[in-house]
């Protein structure tokens, strides 16, 4: 089961959610990192090898071109049904055995057409 380290715009309660299923989740808040750059964030899940869980898309989107050799990027639209967000974050990373060099991203699903979960690597 992969880590993850959360930057500070990604909802707390989806946080509780992922905890709640198991996975180690740090915080920058908890890291004491809040407010810190996006690469500097990036560079810190690095060190620590944990997968960056952000709703920054653009930015993070750069971030995985410019620095491919992370231990995984999931951005996320945000979805008020935050129990519904964490499972399909658990099903997208469940998917991988390893999640090194991966951007997943996680959109809110349209209601007409169901869920929408988009890889890359």
């Amino acid at each position: 089961m992969p880590t993850f380290y959360a930057d500070e715009d990604f909802p707390g309660p989806v946080v509780a959610a992922l905890r709640a299923l198991g996975f180690n989740v740090l915080t920058v808040q908890q890291d004491r990192l809040a407010s810190a750059d996006d690469p500097i964030v990036l560079a810190r899940a690095v060190e620590l090898g944990r997968a960056v869980l952000t709703k920054n898309r653009n930015d993070f989107h750069r971030l995985h071109a410019a620095v491919p050799e992370h231990a995984g990027i999931i951005t996320i639209t945000d979805d008020p049904d935050r129990a519904a967000l964490a499972d399909r974050i658990n099903a997208a990373v469940s998917a991988y055995t390893d999640l090194a060099g991966v951007l997943i991203r996680i959109v809110k699903p349209n209601p007409s057409t169901g869920s929408s979960n988009e890889r890359s690597s």
